[in-house]
């Protein structure tokens, strides 16, 4: 806490007058399974709520060139990310900070969305989801540019 003229505001409060950051809760269980090996299809069964396997799939299936499934993928994970993300607090809105390894499933389907769209000629949900990204996270977008 600190005093401002008379006041008390807790160190962390947003001053700008925003939404304060969503932090998403931390299951490690996915990624612990994707860190070692484990087989993201299985690790996405096992953890479908959960955005990370989702946006390893979408990688996966871009890089190989199967850019539909790259879409689906990714679509799947950014959906199952905005429920995350509303039980979290999220109002549709404000940051979603990358620094938080919780929040990176989620930015990275956004970020996977966004390509994929773009490479299938979805240009208004590619704009839409990198303009998301951005809002979102300038530290995803920056971190994930160009993938």
């Amino acid at each position: 806490m600190r005093k401002d003229r008379g006041m008390t505001t807790p160190i962390d409060q947003n001053l700008l007058g925003g939404p304060d950051p969503t932090y998403l809760p931390d299951m490690p269980e996915p990624r612990t399974a994707l860190a070692v090996g484990e087989d993201p299809h299985q690790v996405a069964a096992d953890y479908p709520t959960n955005s990370l396997a989702w946006a390893v799939l979408a990688d996966q299936a871009w890089a190989d060139g199967r850019v539909i499934e790259s879409y689906a993928y990714a679509r799947v994970g950014y959906h199952r990310g905005l429920d995350q993300l509303r039980r979290a607090g999220w109002k549709g809105h404000g940051p979603v900070p990358w620094e938080h390894e919780p929040n990176q499933g989620f930015l990275r389907c956004l970020n996977a969305l966004a390509r994929a769209a773009g490479a299938i000629g979805e240009q208004d949900e590619a704009t839409r989801c990198t303009i998301f990204l951005r809002d979102s996270s300038s530290a995803a977008a920056d971190a994930l540019e160009g993938q």
